[in-house]
């Protein structure tokens, strides 16, 4: 089972224990996604496909890739270039950003078609998020669409999380025809709630199905913070409960350490419930700590887990 994430993985800078104080990381969203699988599903492959610079940072960037089982044979390297930085603020466990990516050498990830689709095609589920799509330009964005689609045809699966970051794109139109669009050319989609009701005015989790559902999508699972989560899969419906949480610390990472725990399922043609259920638990183990990435001691679905 070959699972590819595509992204950009930047260097995050995360409160210490110490008040004022910072610790270096790496994380991104479709990375976290990725990472999290590579530390609890030790039967998936685990590749990411980014670019990168030729500096030091980007190099132990690559490095901490491979410490944490994920491969980078797709990691492209662009001379003169580096990678993103992003600061986490935290508010009594919610969190918000300062980022500095305009140089980021993630942006030309899909410039070069070749690599593009060699990456692809060495894949059985490929995995993206709007983010993906709103760092590129738009040939860019073109062309990665283009190998989606071609994978497809292929037979391999195309996941998107919809990740809607609007200061991201150059118009509110251009984020919405173009989240549309990768959703309608995607099998499985995994939006959240609240970004999806204040950018298109869904009034529940179900009307957030529904807009996916009428487009096609086979699959859907809608995030919800601490509500059911409501899905679908081959015209299907259910919701799962979430279990409270009585200790958020840092909701960093919280959806994209869910979708771990759901794509894991899909990879291994599981009941997508039990993979619902499975992202729930990985992420509430997630919120309790500081920072994205936060070591596990699970493996998804094995008994002996108590998964």
């Amino acid at each position: 089972m070959r699972f590819l994430a595509i992204g950009e993985c930047m260097a995050e800078l995360a409160p210490s224990d110490q008040i004022g104080e910072f610790k270096l990381g790496f994380a991104g969203d479709t990375f976290n996604t990725a990472w999290y699988l590579a530390q609890v599903a030790s039967d998936i492959d685990v590749s990411y496909l980014t670019a990168v610079g030729d500096d030091a940072i980007s190099q132990d960037m690559r490095t901490f890739m491979k410490d944490s089982r994920i491969c980078d044979t797709h990691v492209q390297v662009i001379a003169g270039k580096t990678v993103g930085l992003y600061l986490i603020h935290l508010n009594n466990g919610e969190r918000s950003f300062s980022y500095w990516r305009n140089d980021s050498a993630a942006r030309q990830l899909a410039v070069d078609e070749i690599a593009l689709g060699r990456a692809v095609g060495d894949s059985d589920l490929i995995y993206l998020s709007g983010i993906t799509l709103a760092i590129l330009d738009p040939q860019s964005r073109e062309k990665l669409l283009d190998a989606l689609r071609h994978a497809r045809a292929y037979g391999m699966t195309v996941a998107f999380d919809t990740n809607l970051r609007p200061r991201l794109w150059s118009t509110p139109q251009e984020m919405t025809d173009t989240i549309m669009m990768a959703a309608s050319q995607s099998d499985i989609v995994l939006p959240s709630y609240d970004d999806e009701a204040e950018w298109f005015g869904d009034r529940d989790s179900i009307a957030t199905l529904n807009r996916y559902a009428e487009i096609g999508v086979d699959q859907i699972v809608v995030k919800n913070s601490a509500q059911p989560v409501v899905f679908q899969k081959d015209g299907q419906r259910g919701e799962v409960d979430v279990d409270p949480v009585t200790s958020v610390v840092d909701t960093t990472a919280a959806g994209d350490s869910f979708n771990a725990g759901v794509l894991a399922s899909v990879l291994r043609a599981d009941d997508l419930t039990d993979g619902i259920r499975q992202g729930c638990r990985l992420a509430s183990h997630v919120v309790r700590h500081k920072g994205a990435l936060i070591p596990v001691d699970l493996n998804l679905g094995r008994d002996e887990a108590g998964w």
